[in-house]
């Protein structure tokens, strides 16, 4: 049983909550105002016969008074506290932070996990457990919720916000999430509950966990250099998955707050500046019960549920174990709102399984997600224990949608997972012999000295592990790059592979990943973490890399780059023939563009280049990734061609992206753009990147043409 907290600061609040003094209580039990002063001070406790009276003085039973687990329930009820327009007349549009990610499960799924591994309990050696809750409620069970958060309070601020939605962005956001849930008559809830992590501890005020997360922006306090978030936006992810701009709070803490550890509960609402009844109002607003100690007791704090309130919240948690569980209140992702064909069983349903397909998407979106940024932090292997475990389930009205799905490393990721078990466990060997086999190289990242001081401060040694890819493999020939919190940072593609290279799959451990004992680890976690934007998801130029380090310290990391490219070339590269297996099944695949108009006469034995093969893709920041072959023909001088690579349409011209980069591998050179060929070389080939700016439309939505043309390509 949880130990209570000490009776007289829980006195003491009750008053407060109350309304009572301590003469009034003296007067009502028939005592001196000494004897109530004596017991708030911890001079004295009451008698257990007069337990009994105090509790008939603050309206609630004997038991309570006894554990002092949580507050009486009388006097303050719970209820929402809206923040008052500012007096100078500014006005917000919503919470900036929030614009900094997409309202997207997967964008959630990163930070809210990168959040819980940086909160683990360390000292018991266990991993943290994530678990994402997708719960759609209709009928009964959303009247039911809507009366548990006080809807009728906060319908007015609502209409507000929908009249001015034209004028806003977030308005026009919850102004959908509103109609949505009232015309379809349901509202999702996606939790994010997180166990073995210390919770929100800390004052409502001061500083601490509780006040960073829910009464602060842009307050990150994180401790330790392998800790993943440094800018305090991640938890903006979540208010920016909710359409309504809600989230509600329930954490168990790892360090007891006022003498208790369970059901520390609050709510927090993101609208824009509005005005409800005359009065303006800022944006945020929280739930929780009204503060005595301010100012006509309108703020509200945290307070301590009862298991009733917490299960009308959807907020109980499955064990007594510390961590935090945040409700997403009308939880939409932008990427699931594509219009899917229906299938046969919505047919069969008259095509009413709209929702279905949404808590579904939404499933599998997280699965996806956690698989392939967390597969490292959920890996173990020798004494290296996982650091994480996540799960996903989908429920409807507290029935079981989609059953909890463990998520497996091995299976979304196996050759990686497979190189990072055989690094923990010692089985690396120096060159690849043999199918599932994983070589290790060490490659050096040579750390600045801070300050603009010229020089190095040392050699970090990151260990580099290469094998060859499955045919589970998602997107094969990747380098992952990682650091301590073992989340992907970085996915890149090694440039001046020749084609029909085997497939494989790359790891690069840094900072701690490489190993505790890997010398200057803290520096080079340290130095990574400020490389890091606040996506997290590549290592750069930055403002604090510039204002601790210097602003040419990027170059630090391309030269760990082009390291990682030559050992990943040195381990993988093997010369195939032209016809191959591999450039065979290349072929099937891929077509290039070949000029079916009458070509102009030329004199005999004169051809042109021609394209023989391509290889494309689309990379991370959504551009095209292109590899193409090109059989050139006897000649003792060939004309030089330039690539053009153009949009398939289905009438009208081919708009032409633009080059954001245009390499040479093999047989040829670029020059301003146009390719000059080797003499007497039988074939070519060059690799190229478009600019994703140039893009018309969204990359994944189009279709790629190559063109070779003569002279400058016009």
């Amino acid at each position: 049983m949880e130990a209570g907290e000490e009776f007289g600061p829980w006195l003491a609040r009750q008053l407060k909550i109350a309304g009572k003094t301590q003469a009034e209580l003296a007067e009502e039990l028939g005592l001196t105002r000494a004897a109530v002063s004596a017991w708030i001070t911890k001079r004295s406790v009451p008698r257990a016969t007069v337990m009994g009276e105090i509790a008939k003085a603050l309206g609630t039973d004997l038991s309570t008074v006894h554990t002092r687990t949580t507050d009486t329930q009388a006097g303050l009820p719970v209820t929402w506290y809206h923040r008052p327009g500012y007096l100078d007349g500014g006005r917000d549009g919503g919470n900036a932070a929030a614009f900094a990610f997409d309202a997207d499960v997967q964008v959630l799924a990163r930070e809210t996990c990168q959040n819980s591994l940086d909160e683990r309990l360390v000292e018991n050696g266990r991993p943290v457990r994530v678990r994402y809750t997708i719960h759609e409620l209709t009928g009964e069970a959303l009247e039911a919720f809507r009366a548990a958060i006080l809807w009728d309070r906060l319908q007015p601020h609502y209409l507000a916000v929908s009249e001015s939605a034209a004028d806003q962005k977030v308005g026009r956001v919850v102004d959908a999430g509103v109609r949505d849930m009232f015309e379809k008559g349901r509202l999702i809830l996606l939790r994010v509950d997180d166990y073995n992590a210390s919770g929100l501890t800390g004052d409502d005020y001061d500083d601490g966990k509780f006040a960073a997360v829910v009464r602060r922006q842009l307050e990150s306090l994180k401790s330790g250099r392998a800790a993943g978030g440094s800018y305090g936006l991640g938890k903006a992810t979540l208010w920016a998955t909710s359409a309504l701009g809600m989230v509600l709070i329930n954490s168990t803490l790892s360090v007891p707050h006022e003498g208790r550890t369970e059901r520390r509960v609050i709510g927090r609402l993101e609208l824009p500046w509005r005005v409800v009844d005359g009065q303006a109002w800022a944006g945020p607003a929280w739930l929780g019960r009204p503060d005595p100690e301010t100012p006509n007791a309108e703020v509200v704090r945290s307070w301590w549920a009862d298991e009733e309130t917490v299960e009308r919240l959807h907020l109980t948690r499955e064990s007594d174990e510390p961590g935090t569980s945040f409700l997403i209140v009308g939880a939409h992702d932008v990427a699931s709102l594509a219009p899917e064909k229906p299938d046969a069983a919505d047919d069969e349903n008259g095509g009413d399984d709209d929702g279905t397909r949404d808590i579904t998407a939404m499933h599998h979106r997280l699965v996806e997600a956690l698989g392939r940024d967390f597969w490292a932090a959920m890996t173990g292997g020798g004494s290296k224990l996982p650091l994480l475990e996540t799960s996903v389930r989908t429920l409807r009205n507290g029935e079981v949608v989609i059953p909890e799905e463990k998520v497996d490393p091995a299976e979304a990721q196996p050759s990686r997972t497979r190189a990072l078990r055989a690094f923990y466990e010692g089985t690396t060997v120096d060159r690849l012999t043999q199918a599932g086999q994983v070589a290790l190289r060490n490659v050096p990242l040579r750390l600045p000295l801070t300050g603009g001081r010229r020089g190095t401060l040392g050699t970090h040694q990151g260990v580099l592990l290469v094998t060859e890819a499955e045919e589970k493999d998602a997107a094969k020939s990747e380098v992952h790059s990682l650091r301590g919190n073992r989340m992907t940072i970085k996915k890149s593609t090694v440039h001046g592979l020749p084609l029909g290279v085997t497939a494989f799959q790359a790891v690069l451990l840094l900072g701690h990943a490489a190993g505790e004992s890997a010398p200057f680890a803290d520096d080079a976690e340290e130095f990574l973490r400020a490389a890091e934007p606040p996506e997290h998801d590549r290592w750069g130029q930055t403002e604090e890399l510039t204002l601790r380090w210097s602003h040419s310290a990027h170059h630090r990391i391309a030269a760990l780059t082009a390291e990682v490219n030559s050992a990943v070339k040195e381990l993988v590269v093997r010369p195939k023939s032209a016809g191959s297996q591999e450039n065979a099944k290349l072929r099937k695949k891929l077509t290039v563009q070949r000029k079916t108009t009458a070509a102009p006469k030329r004199a005999a034995g004169s051809t042109l280049p021609e394209l023989d093969g391509l290889e494309a893709r689309i990379g991370a920041g959504g551009e095209w990734q292109i590899t193409a072959e090109v059989k050139l023909p006897r000649a003792e001088e060939l004309p030089a061609m330039t690539p053009v690579v153009l949009l398939d349409v289905r009438s009208g011209s081919r708009p032409r992206l633009d080059w954001a980069e245009l390499v040479a591998v093999d047989g040829c050179e670029v020059e301003d753009g146009v390719l000059r060929f080797t003499p007497r070389a039988r074939r070519a080939v060059f690799r190229g990147f478009t600019d994703a700016t140039s893009h018309p439309v969204r990359t994944e939505l189009t279709r790629l043409v190559l063109e070779l043309r003569a002279g400058t390509g016009e």
